[in-house]
């Protein structure tokens, strides 16, 4: 059986990756990391990634970007903010029989490629507290109204930026499916925050994989991992949820840019240079007086997770 990680980035986004790739790298020396380029603009990441890390690139270059041209045209190609983010899609098509796919805007805390020790019982896993906000950044009240999922099924709802699943277990006709589905019912999802691939990618889930599981629910719990949660506590390397005593698994900058002043900078920066002199930060302008946490309570209804 194989086990593998895969990532989406492009050069502008090195800086996290180098981040998360460090994350990763400290806990877990072996295990494969596939890159799948974001867009045509990522050959130096690919050599840094590959040099620092190992991190080799998705083989089928050309099935990536045919695979990502049907998908958007089934909707327009003005229709998404950022389309690219269905090539990470490829994941399940790609060498790994069981893969863990990773955004880089996290950095993790633990040998994450353990998680699939779940695929004894499940098909696909998450981790994160996306459905304590509702369906907002999701769905619209309309697939409630229309019948098209119940209350217990949204309970499963997840965020885009890490998920787990078995290869082959959606097909290519699958996507082109779902997307006509979905293209048929733009009322069913909520882009109202640009987002691209989560709404879809959700309503395929829920729709075509019934053995579902959210490392949240493990027993005993599990800890918050969005960035934008305020109780997070430091402790050496990682970083600590007091609310429910546990450290995290990862932490999710979603919703935010990762800069100096940002929330837990200094965790990220930490990993940034890992093994690396740290280069002096200014803290960049800011067009509020508002503190951070105060501009991220705008957010929390749309990114809640605890």
């Amino acid at each position: 059986m194989t086990r593998g990680i895969y990532i989406t980035a492009n050069d502008r986004v090195i800086d996290q990756a180098i981040a998360l790739l460090n994350s990763i790298r400290l806990r877990d020396s072996e295990t494969p990391i596939v890159l799948i380029p974001y867009d045509e603009s990522y050959h130096h990441a690919a050599q840094v990634l590959n040099q620092r890390f190992g991190v080799t690139v998705y083989e089928d270059l050309e099935f990536i970007q045919r695979l990502s041209v049907n998908l958007q045209q089934t909707f327009g190609d003005r229709f998404f903010a950022r389309p690219n983010q269905f090539r990470k899609q490829a994941c399940w098509f790609g060498p790994f029989e069981e893969f863990v796919y990773i955004d880089t805007d996290i950095v993790v805390f633990e040998k994450i490629i353990d998680n699939l020790d779940y695929f004894s019982r499940y098909d696909f896993i998450c981790g994160d507290y996306q459905h304590k906000g509702g369906i907002t950044n999701v769905f619209t009240p309309a697939v409630i109204e229309q019948g098209v999922f119940s209350e217990l099924e949204l309970q499963d709802i997840f965020n885009g930026g890490f998920w787990g699943a078995k290869r082959g277990l959606i097909s290519e006709a699958d996507l082109y499916e779902t997307f006509q589905e979905c293209a048929a019912h733009p009322e069913y999802f909520d882009f109202s925050q640009k987002t691209s691939d989560q709404p879809i990618i959700n309503y395929m889930l829920l729709k075509r994989v019934p053995r579902r599981f959210n490392v949240v629910r493990r027993p005993g719990g599990a800890p918050g991992s969005w960035g934008g949660s305020p109780q997070f506590v430091r402790r050496g390397d990682r970083l600590f949820d007091p609310i429910h005593n546990q450290p995290l698994q990862y932490i999710h900058w979603a919703g935010i840019r990762i800069q100096p002043g940002c929330p837990y900078w200094d965790i990220w920066e930490h990993y940034r240079y890992l093994r690396e002199e740290t280069p002096k930060q200014s803290l960049p302008e800011t067009p509020s007086s508002r503190s951070i946490w105060q501009r991220l309570r705008d957010f929390v209804p749309l990114l809640n997770r605890s």
